[in-house]
């Protein structure tokens, strides 16, 4: 009878929660990613709030090749969407929301100006968190700080500009709004460095637009694509750090790509491997976003190469299915809902409205009817489950394994414990 009572209640809790609005649930999304997007929230174009491969008019995506969750290849100059694959899916996005964070804080600060770190600057550092090795006491010049951000990925150095603009929750506000403002409508910030935390989410739509508008910024541009600097140690001591981007250094048994501007990469035992790649190649410049391969460490890299080189080959002959919209502070048009295809339906993939929670709870005799059906729920939904598993032509790939062992570059010499190498 108890097993009985506990069920009950959860499928009760199981279907208040899917007549809720979306904004109600979303910290429980870091735990179940949502497979598709709500409509309300399909920014670039019809096509994009679809789930599966969106693609026209070119040859074939190397399909074979990807296990991403999701992907997109988009022009960086004109902004529009050549290819995707769940573009508008929310995942975690790791340090990839660096960029978000470096487009929001970044023109705050003249990178000449030096600052002395606190110990209250870096306590606050999660733990397990890749570090650059900044240390309380050392002066450094913001420059540095930025170089700690996107060479090591430091969390160490984004916390600290973080406390100069003000402090981690200011920061995370003026990230969210930064989001809203470029139309990012699928992320949420949590935190400014991208650690794992319940709810903190984006896609591959989003940190493409991220990118791409932080790439417009010279700064950005040039910290995102330099290979190694050297960093203080104290006094007049320094060591080298280098780029943990893979395709712009050559590491760990990969080719440098040819062209290759960044720009930020990620990994998170959570969130698996991320990654958003820009190269130029004959004046044409291309942009992709691939987030959580199933495969191991190097498959995230590996699969925005072989995007790239789609994208700088066939994608010549693809007509858009979308595209990156511009900056509502840029004039950029405010993206209305996604239409509803024939027939009424939501967008393939799309989840479908339902009733809304009041109509759910209204009156003694509804709550009355959702306990009368609670126990049938939960069998239904397994049922479905299982049916949709085993439905054709379902073009998502394989769900990623935990996250492998990653092999990751040598810590910081400042930092021999490896500082949460598990953490980019």
């Amino acid at each position: 009878m108890r097993e009985s009572t506990r069920l009950s209640r959860r499928a009760v809790l199981g279907l208040t929660a899917a007549a809720l609005p979306t904004s109600a649930v979303l910290p429980l999304a870091a735990a179940a990613p949502a497979r598709a997007v709500s409509p309300a929230t399909a920014i670039g174009g019809e096509r994009l709030a679809r789930g599966g491969l969106q693609v026209d008019g070119a040859a074939a995506v190397p399909t074979k090749l990807l296990t991403a969750r999701a992907w997109l290849v988009a022009d960086g100059t004109t902004g529009e969407v050549l290819a995707s694959f769940n573009a508008h899916q929310r995942l975690a996005p790791a340090s990839t929301l660096k960029m978000l964070f470096a487009d929001t804080v970044l023109k705050k600060f003249d990178r000449t100006e030096k600052y002395t770190v606190r110990d209250s600057d870096i306590s606050d550092v999660p733990a397990g968190s890749s570090l650059v090795g900044v240390k309380a006491g050392i002066t450094y010049t913001v420059e540095q700080l930025w170089q700690g951000v996107f060479l090591r990925s430091g969390n160490d150095a984004v916390h600290v500009l973080a406390h100069m603009n003000g402090g981690i929750a200011k920061t995370v506000a003026e990230m969210q709004a930064r989001a809203q403002d470029l139309q990012a409508l699928d992320t949420h910030v949590v935190s400014p460095d991208g650690f794992d935390h319940p709810g903190q989410l984006s896609s591959a739509y989003d940190l493409t637009l991220f990118a791409r508008h932080g790439l417009a910024d010279p700064d950005f541009r040039g910290y995102c694509g330099t290979r190694i600097a050297n960093f203080p140690a104290g006094g007049k001591k320094t060591f080298q750090i280098q780029n943990t981007d893979r395709l712009l250094t050559g590491a760990w048994g990969l080719k440098t790509y040819d062209g290759l501007i960044g720009v930020k990469n990620g990994y998170t035992s959570h969130a698996g491997n991320t990654f958003t790649g820009a190269a130029t190649r004959d004046g044409r410049t291309l942009l992709v976003t691939v987030m959580h391969p199933a495969t191991g460490s190097n498959a995230v890299y590996e699969q925005t190469a072989a995007l790239l080189d789609w994208g700088f080959t066939h994608g010549r002959t693809a007509r858009p299915v979308g595209a990156l919209v511009k900056p509502l502070s840029e004039g950029g048009a405010a993206a209305s809902p996604a239409p509803a295809h024939a027939g009424g339906q939501t967008p393939a993939g799309a989840p479908a409205k339902g009733p809304s929670a009041a109509r759910l709870v209204e009156g003694a005799a509804g709550t009355a009817a959702l306990l009368a059906v609670a126990g049938g729920f939960l069998l239904r939904r397994r049922r479905r489950a299982v049916e949709a598993r085993e439905a054709p032509g379902d073009h998502r790939p394989p769900a990623p394994r935990a996250a492998e062992p990653d092999p990751q570059e040598p810590p910081a010499p400042t930092d021999p414990s490896g500082g949460g190498r598990h953490r980019r």
